[in-house]
């Protein structure tokens, strides 16, 4: 069985990666600060004898004592308002922070799986966005943070691999939802769910036409998992490329909760990217992966989350 680091283990993403490898019957060492993560999202796995907590900010030298088979590098803020709210954290974490881990990797001889993101193509004017289109990115715009810091993080990931023969895997994550995700996240599903349970104006952004492509969390998480286990060290996509306009996802949040909430408009967001659609071939052919779960099902399991958990809270 491996021995697997998960930076910024207590987050969303994070938390269902720690889930997967404990429940291969690996050891996992969940490593996080609690910028925007949270202990809620591994209370379950409190006292599991192959869970093992850090509390600690990766943009310092890293330590783990054990032999190390899997570094997961996942610890970066990834909703607008977290990026625009801690900017030079999140470039930290993507610079500091990835440099620190692959140095980890590289003494451990782990391999090494960096979290990018579909942002790093920006507003793209490619559609749908393959793995080889470059981008369109404003580097000096407000949400320039994230995107250079990812972008950053790839190159470092690739330097770290030709230079020192570090084992990388590089994965662009695209628009992913579910059960875990902040009720106050600031991303679309979440303001939609929440607006929708307590019947309040749901609030879609310019005129709603642009569109998103949104995959549920347990095929992301298998994507994720198969692609650390691939031998390929060029990025790949793994999203769902079933593309929705915000509209049409905000009209459908409000079917399935049953809300009366009114659908109301308010101004598009700087560099908000008006299209955002992956194009998963790669994914598909290499790791035979494609996202399994369709966007109604997700959806209700999401909104039975949030539920419960708003329930609780109130």
């Amino acid at each position: 069985m491996a021995n697997v680091l998960i930076t910024g283990g207590a987050g969303f993403l994070g938390s269902h990666l720690c889930d997967r490898f404990i429940s291969n019957g690996d050891t996992v060492f969940c490593m996080d600060n609690f910028l925007t993560g949270t202990a809620d999202n591994i209370t379950h796995l409190m006292g599991h004898p192959r869970f093992n907590f850090i509390e600690y900010d990766v943009t310092n030298f890293i330590h783990v004592g054990e032999d190390l088979d899997y570094i997961l590098h996942f610890a970066s803020p990834a909703s607008p308002i977290d990026y625009l709210k801690y900017p030079i954290q999140t470039l930290k974490v993507g610079s500091l922070g990835t440099h620190k881990a692959l140095g980890l990797a590289k003494a451990k001889g782990a391999r090494f799986l960096i979290a990018s993101t579909s942002e790093v193509y920006g507003d793209p004017l490619e559609h749908p966005q393959k793995e080889e289109y470059w981008g369109n990115v404003n580097p000096v715009g407000i949400r320039g943070v994230y995107d250079e810091a990812k972008r950053f993080a790839e190159a470092m990931t690739m330097a770290y691999h030709r230079y020192h023969n570090v084992d990388t895997r590089i994965l662009r994550i695209f628009n992913t939802y579910g059960p875990r995700m902040r009720v106050n996240d600031g991303r679309a599903i979440p303001n939609f769910i929440k607006q929708a349970l307590a019947n309040q104006p749901m609030t879609v952004y310019g005129d709603g036409t642009q569109t998103r492509s949104v995959c549920y969390v347990d095929d992301l998480v298998e994507g994720i998992y198969r692609l650390l286990m691939s031998d390929e060290n060029m990025p790949v996509n793994i999203g769902n490329p079933d593309e929705i306009t915000m509209l049409d996802l905000a009209q459908e949040i409000k079917d399935i909760t049953g809300s009366s909430s009114e659908i109301i408009f308010e101004d598009l967001p700087s560099d908000d990217p008006k299209v955002r659609q992956p194009d998963a071939s790669k994914a598909k052919n290499l790791l035979g992966w494609e996202a399994k779960v369709s966007r109604r099902v997700g959806l209700e399991k999401t909104i039975l989350d949030f539920s419960q958990r708003l329930s609780v809270n109130n």
